[in-house]
């Protein structure tokens, strides 16, 4: 039986798209997504989605997180049981540090 570990997400950027937000954005967009906060951390546990989460940011990196969840492992990372993964809104994406724990 395979055990299932959790997964801390970590906020490592919010990322300022510049001209495409200018170009593209509605006039009300925010610059930076205000969902998350940089530094901010999260932990998936059972291969859940955290409490207070982004919905969004989370069907962007899940398959990320369960691959870490069952012993996983992404050989263009250096360090074993780790990935980075992002949110992919175009107008303000949000880059993630996903460690097995």
């Amino acid at each position: 039986m395979m055990s299932e570990h959790d997964v801390r997400i970590t906020v490592l950027k919010k990322v300022k798209t510049g001209e495409v937000l200018k170009d593209y954005g509605a006039s009300n967009v925010e610059a930076e997504c205000p969902a998350v906060k940089e530094g901010a951390e999260y932990i998936s546990t059972a291969g859940k989605i955290p409490s207070g989460f982004c919905g969004w940011a989370w069907a962007d990196i899940q398959r990320d997180i369960a691959v870490l969840a069952f012993g996983g492992d992404f050989p263009w990372i250096k360090k074993k049981g780790t990935m980075i993964s992002c949110c992919t809104d175009g107008l303000r994406p949000v880059i993630f540090k996903l460690e097995r724990v």
